[in-house]
């Protein structure tokens, strides 16, 4: 399994093509914005992007999709809970910054415990809401990309219509912390860190190991 990661829009975001180099299949995880770097990519590698996974319907992850869906003819997925925030620039808050992101609806409607597949890999869907109401990470063998959930040394927003502190700390005690100390993170904005180590170093997560 191969991780590419782009550092994309005003806000940073990650998005990550993930992609079996023997079956030259591939999933695209949160395109916040749509850039010549990510398609190039694709191309080169002669990938064939089975899913656009969403971890959440903010407007800095899902800005690229419908560019991407027209490159790739991917299929979209998100959260049941967040996908009308695809189709309203209020729900997905684009309207408050920059520019109004609408985008047609998704393919694949999302809940806990759900399985995707691409080459010979499964993606093991964990609702994680606090962020969001329909927050999810994405499980990957030993990886797992945490959206806006879990970051290196931070934890997500919870200020944002949708959000809620206590479901937050409840998603990642229970549904994160759980993970094999060596299961590496992949979250939606900076770098890239293990459960283990936020267990030991993350300060917003000391109550939680008590």
């Amino acid at each position: 399994m191969k991780i590419q990661r782009y550092v994309v829009g005003l806000y940073g975001a990650n998005c990550y093509i993930v992609s079996d180099e023997e079956e030259r299949e591939a999933i695209v995880i949160d395109p916040g914005e749509y850039s010549s770097e990510i398609q190039d990519y694709i191309v080169t590698n002669n990938l064939n992007v089975k899913y656009i996974l969403l971890t959440h319907g903010h407007f800095d992850h899902i800005g690229g999709v419908e560019e991407l869906k027209k490159l790739t003819q991917a299929r979209v997925a998100i959260s049941k809970e967040d996908a009308p925030m695809l189709l309203d620039p209020s729900l997905n808050l684009s309207e408050m910054v920059y520019k109004k992101i609408l985008c047609n609806p998704a393919d694949i409607l999302l809940s806990d415990g759900d399985t995707l597949y691409f080459g010979k890999y499964k993606v093991e869907i964990l609702h994680t809401p606090g962020h969001t109401k329909g927050g999810v990470c994405f499980k990957i063998d030993n990886v797992c990309f945490t959206g806006d959930t879990l970051f290196k040394g931070s934890i997500g927003r919870h200020d944002f219509p949708g959000g809620d502190f206590s479901t937050l700390r409840d998603s990642i005690k229970n549904k994160l912390l759980v993970l094999g100390n060596d299961v590496t993170i992949y979250p939606g904005h900076g770098d890239s860190s293990t459960i283990g180590k936020e267990k030991r170093l993350n300060l917003f997560l000391r109550d939680l190991m008590e």
